[in-house]
């Protein structure tokens, strides 16, 4: 008899609009061959005005197109995975593995103690064995406050979680939960409404005691008493200078270690890993790294979720979504971890930073719902930091091996007769800051070290040692978390994201030459598609100046508008805006959030890349380090009254908003200069408009879509408007470009 087959624990199948999708390409493609055809063939004469205008926007072009085409390579063939969370439960509910989460931290004051906490509750009470799940939580703020807030959501816990299990509650963070409790117009029983007012007390009681002891500045000695953890914190001299504080809160092991109702609770463990001020810390990754080594010892999962500490689960069964993958009888052991998107619960109707619906709900839905399932075609969907599923040993440096398939099985735990205080003194040493002199950590081993967007190339090795990776984007989102609120905070989110993908390209772990041989040249032109983020700067900002510029001097850059060359540019641009337009609509989007995100798109790519770019080239010459930028988690009141009025914030001063503040004022300063010599000058306005249509139209377009930041120069009187400072910069550094390239150039 052959060997016993089972139905797979999921499938993959292909999306739908795939032909008309290629016909579009195909025939945009044509249109940009035709361009290049065009400048080609009409360039001006030498010495003729307007030659190195025409030179730097088909240098423009070719660029746009170069990107377009390495696009092509996530949207053409894209795929859908659904999977069968029944099957999983039939055949190993009794066999599924240990589960270490690891959730990071790193400054009370940004990140919020009782936002971590309810992070922490959610991933504690999963549908799934208790005493296979351990909670690490890995503070690198080192922060007494955030150790006594975990303490007490300890406390909670015992009562959270035998309540979202009794009712099959969703969403598993209670302070999402009991948002939602109070919009859900459903009747409950009266049992579970009297059981509800008790649990939201119990909440209000814990978050008031955490709230009580921040604004206080200290712990009171009568909470100091009762737990000797806090000891620790004698010795404690900065957030960058103390030992190893360790702490395990819940022993999983422990029988006295139950819930309300008697049941196991999850370990929880508690880390703040040594630091010195003298031994660079790797932000994140060396967090993450802490982590892998100390949970080793401590529970030993064989499955690992990170997750950010503003990312809360949104969805009890994303567990036995993820071993659907991994423990398939026919590809699992060939997968090394599954990548879940990251939502967010805070975005407003029209998304005002739209971008952030670019990388997360379009680069995590419209890109995580059109180029992920393009990036899983290949297997290769990019390991994006948080929400992600691994396997303990891909993250350890295991290459591939047909032969020795990787089990996900249980085993028990490792350490099982070992007490508590010496478990605990032997994890404290993995966490030192000199435990990774002279070993492969941060190399071969763990999260690689030396660029802002660690996790990127860590799952670029992990698949280039012959490893797969999945996307799971399943109906209920699996986690949501906290959008920035402000245009500051977003622009330097991309900036971070862009600068380290680019000292990606540049260093040895670029796809080109680290991956040849070992991925496929789709997967390799996925991956450029995110490192090349920053490049796209330049060709921006030749595109969002010269042409407007030129308007001063009435020279033409575009055929006119009675020219048949007219038509592929035209095609071109309405073609590539339908198709936007409609894939953001088709992702949940509005008509105005898509115009919002055309904003941000362009305001990414002249500051945001920009001071990427330069950063990058600076870092490389050797004159600064890289930095980690945490984004605040939380704003202040106006700034969030703000925000869901979806009034764009500045209010502040920064380089990045001079960019934008003079590109905006460039363009509608040449504007008003072109319409005021069309009108008194000899030629009528109809002739003008005939030979330099799309000039005018293009430089239209950039003065409507930056009227907010208009309104915050002139007209707005509020604290988010932008300061008179940068007001007066960017009107000097405007108006002295116009006069330059006016009279001078």
């Amino acid at each position: 008899m052959g060997e016993k087959r089972h139905l797979p624990l999921f499938e993959t199948t292909k999306a739908k609009g795939k032909v008309l999708y290629r016909f579009s390409a195909v025939s945009v493609s044509v249109g940009i061959c035709l361009i290049w055809v065009y400048r080609v063939t009409h360039i001006p004469k030498a010495g003729e005005d307007g030659r190195f205008g025409w030179m730097l926007l088909f240098a423009a072009e070719l660029w746009f197109a170069f990107y377009w085409f390495v696009t092509q390579a996530l949207r053409w063939s894209r795929i859908n995975r659904q999977t069968f969370k029944d099957r999983l439960s039939e055949r190993y509910e009794n066999e599924l593995p240990g589960v270490d989460i690891f959730v990071c931290t790193a400054d009370p004051i940004i990140e919020p103690p009782i936002m971590v906490m309810n992070t922490v509750l959610s991933v504690m009470a999963y549908d799934y064995p208790a005493e296979k799940l351990s909670v690490y939580l890995s503070d690198d703020g080192g922060s007494e406050f955030t150790y006594y807030a975990f303490l007490e959501a300890a406390e909670f816990a015992k009562h959270w979680i035998p309540y979202c299990k009794k009712y099959s509650v969703e969403p598993r963070s209670p302070a999402a939960y009991f948002v939602s409790t109070a919009s859900d117009d459903q009747s409950q029983n009266q049992k579970q409404t009297g059981d509800l007012a008790l649990i939201k007390k119990l909440y209000e009681d814990m978050a008031a005691k955490i709230g009580n002891a921040v604004n206080l500045g200290r712990i009171s000695e009568e909470v100091r008493s009762k737990h000797k953890g806090f000891s620790r914190w004698y010795s404690y001299s900065s957030k960058r200078d103390h030992e190893t504080i360790l702490q395990i809160v819940i022993d999983g092991r422990d029988p006295n270690a139950r819930d309300v109702e008697g049941c196991v609770l999850p370990t929880l463990v508690y880390l703040a890993r040594e630091k010195r001020p003298q031994i660079h810390h790797n932000f994140k990754a060396g967090a993450m790294n802490a982590l892998i080594r100390v949970s080793s010892n401590i529970s030993n999962g064989k499955l690992l979720l990170n997750v950010d500490c503003d990312m809360y689960s949104n969805n009890s069964k994303a567990i036995r979504d993820a071993l659907c993958f991994l423990m398939d009888e026919e590809q699992g052991h060939e997968i090394a971890y599954v990548q879940f998107p990251q939502n967010f619960d805070n975005l407003t109707k029209n998304e005002l930073y739209a971008s952030l619906r670019v990388y997360f709900e379009l680069l995590f839905w419209y890109i995580l719902k059109v180029e992920f399932h393009g990036l899983d075609n290949y297997w290769g969907t990019l390991y994006v930091g948080s929400g992600c599923f691994h396997r303990r040993e891909t993250l350890c440096g295991k290459k591939f091996s047909k032969v020795n398939k990787s089990e996900m099985k249980w085993e028990d735990k490792k350490g099982e007769e070992i007490g508590i205080h010496e478990l605990e003194e032997s994890s404290r040493s993995l966490a030192s800051c000199t435990y990774e002199e002279n070993t492969q950590w941060g190399k071969e081993m763990g999260l690689k070290y030396g660029c802002p967007v660690e996790d990127v190339i860590t799952g670029l090795s992990i698949q280039c040692r012959g490893w797969k990776s999945v996307y799971c984007n399943p109906t209920r989102k699996a986690f949501l978390g906290l959008a920035p609120t402000t245009l500051l905070q977003a622009l330097l989110q991309h900036k971070r994201w862009s600068e380290g993908n680019l000292q990606i390209t540049l260093s040895k772990y670029s796809v080109v030459w680290y991956g040849h041989g070992k991925i496929s040249l789709g997967h390799q032109l996925g991956y450029l598609r995110y490192n090349l983020w920053a490049t796209n700067c330049w060709a921006t900002l030749i595109y969002s100046t010269l042409p407007s510029l030129y308007l001063l001097r009435r020279t033409s850059l575009f055929p006119q508008i009675s020219s048949r060359w007219i038509i592929p540019f035209a095609y071109v641009i309405i073609a590539k805006n339908i198709e936007s337009f409609v894939e953001y609509l088709w992702c949940g989007g509005t008509s105005l959030g898509w115009w919002n995100d055309q904003r941000m798109w362009l305001y990414e790519r002249t500051t945001s890349y920009l001071f990427a770019f330069i950063d990058t080239i600076v870092h490389y010459l050797g004159y600064t380090d890289s930095a980690f930028v945490i984004t605040a988690k939380v704003a202040d009141e106006d700034v969030s009254e703000r925000y869901e009025k979806e009034i764009m914030e500045f209010g502040g001063s920064s380089p990045m908003f001079t960019v934008l503040a003079t590109l905006a004022l460039l363009n509608l300063y040449c504007f008003a200069w072109f319409l005021k010599a069309a009108t008194t000058g000899t030629k009528g306005v109809a002739e003008v408009y005939e030979t330099m249509s799309l000039q005018i139209l293009l430089c239209v377009v950039l003065i409507v879509i930056n009227l907010p930041l208009y309104e915050a120069l002139y007209l707005r009187k509020d604290k988010g408007k932008l300061p008179s400072s940068v007001a007066f910069k960017s009107m000097a550094f405007a108006g002295f470009a116009c006069i330059c390239f006016k009279f001078l150039c």
